[in-house]
């Protein structure tokens, strides 16, 4: 058997060696797991956003708004028509507005607003809407009716709000484009 010290001094030397060594393991091991992300948050993102614009009351002479009449304009009108013709609503009892007619060649696209007590709401607006085979739809989450009309071509015809109704109406040929015309029309809740 060795002696007392001896055991000592050579076993404690070799449990210090080993604390040391379990102790730089350990720390390497916290190291790794650190620097891998583990358990971090992700980084946060910041997107920007954009301070919305104020509205802006278009012109005749704006690329891409059409005015019909009275602050109530197209952002889509299919390319080569120019207008030719529109104007006020002759007067007729319970109605005032305006329309315009933009044409080119055979194809052509009416557009009228209506106000009054024509418009007074959907029921009394819809029978003013002569068509053939109507169906119903909606034009931006509004009640309409589209179909044929008795001289032509397509038309769909919406109640805006209660005392402001419209209707377009397009050529045969530009009938695809009909849809796409009324979900473009603007008309602020000031308008009338």
């Amino acid at each position: 058997m060795a002696p007392d010290g001896l055991v000592t001094a050579h076993g404690g030397r070799w449990r210090a060696a080993l604390a040391l060594a379990a102790l730089a393991v350990t720390v390497l091991t916290i190291i790794a797991i650190f620097s891998s992300g583990f358990g971090r948050t992700p980084p946060v993102t910041v997107v920007p956003t954009l301070a919305p614009r104020p509205p802006s009351t278009p012109t005749v002479t704006s690329p891409g708004i059409t005015v019909v009449a009275d602050n109530f304009w197209l952002t889509y009108l299919p390319a080569g028509l120019s207008r030719t013709g529109g104007g006020s609503i002759s007067p007729e009892p319970g109605v005032e507005g305006g329309w315009a007619r933009y044409a080119a060649g055979s194809d052509f696209v009416e557009v009228q607003v209506e106000h009054g007590t024509v418009a007074a709401d959907w029921e009394t607006y819809r029978k003013r809407a002569a068509l053939a085979s109507p169906r119903e739809t909606t034009v931006r989450g509004k009640p309409a009716l589209v179909g044929r009309h008795p001289s032509g071509g397509m038309m769909i015809a919406w109640l805006e709000r209660t005392g402001t109704g419209a209707w377009i109406r397009v050529s045969d040929a530009l009938s695809a484009d009909l849809l796409p015309l009324a979900a473009s029309v603007h008309a602020p809740p000031s308008s009338r």
